[in-house]
């Protein structure tokens, strides 16, 4: 089947998100900002917030056991924009040629229903979506299956005519699943050649 929609992964493939860029501001050396997010505010810790878990709650058990951290924990919350360097290089331009095309462009993210309105205005082409897909308003998390049906339902079209890219080998395995088509982001030049590939954009 041809390609008529192409579903995009947010983060580090649409925005550049680092939570690094924060924690690199906020303490004095590069060691202890990378302690703090590899021991503290770890990624697995983070990935409760994309399951629809509220900051105020993920964050209870953490100041608990750091409390001499309490400010730099609440900064997760409180700076998140901090964390972002801006889009993805390219991508803004790569994503103007795809809204301008004839395919349905749809986002599926691993990411807090707390933090998505403030994340889109930050970076207007997340309005330009059809619809996107939040993890955390679902409450369920790629790669699990249940999220993939969610993004089907939502698109209104087989899979077989999906494009879908991911930064993670594991989403779009789970997505190859369901028959999405798939592309490994690596770059806006390889999507732009994937995409000319797939009939979306001309050469």
């Amino acid at each position: 089947m041809a390609v008529t929609a192409v579903l995009f992964d947010l983060g580090n493939v649409v925005v550049d998100w680092n939570p690094l860029l924060l924690y690199r501001q906020i303490f004095d050396s590069e060691d202890e900002a990378q302690r703090f997010v590899s021991e503290i505010c770890t990624l697995k810790w983070h990935t409760e917030h994309d399951r629809g878990v509220t900051f105020a709650d993920n964050a209870v058990p953490l100041i608990e056991a750091y409390p001499h951290y309490e400010d730099q924990i609440r900064a997760w919350r409180t700076r998140w924009l901090d964390m972002f360097s801006g889009y993805v290089p390219g991508m803004d331009v790569l994503l103007a040629d795809v809204f301008a095309s004839r395919a349905d462009v749809f986002a599926l993210s691993n990411l807090s229903d707390e933090v998505w309105q403030e994340t889109a205005d930050a970076f207007p082409l997340l309005h330009k979506f059809e619809d996107v897909v939040v993890s955390g308003a679902e409450k369920v998390v790629k790669p699990d299956p249940k999220i993939y049906e969610i993004a089907l339902q939502r698109a209104g079209r087989p899979a077989e005519e999906i494009l879908f890219t991911d930064d993670r080998m594991d989403n779009l395995v789970a997505a190859e699943a369901f028959g999405f088509k798939t592309h490994h982001f690596q770059g806006a030049h390889g999507l732009r050649e994937a995409l000319i590939h797939h009939g979306v954009l001309t050469g």
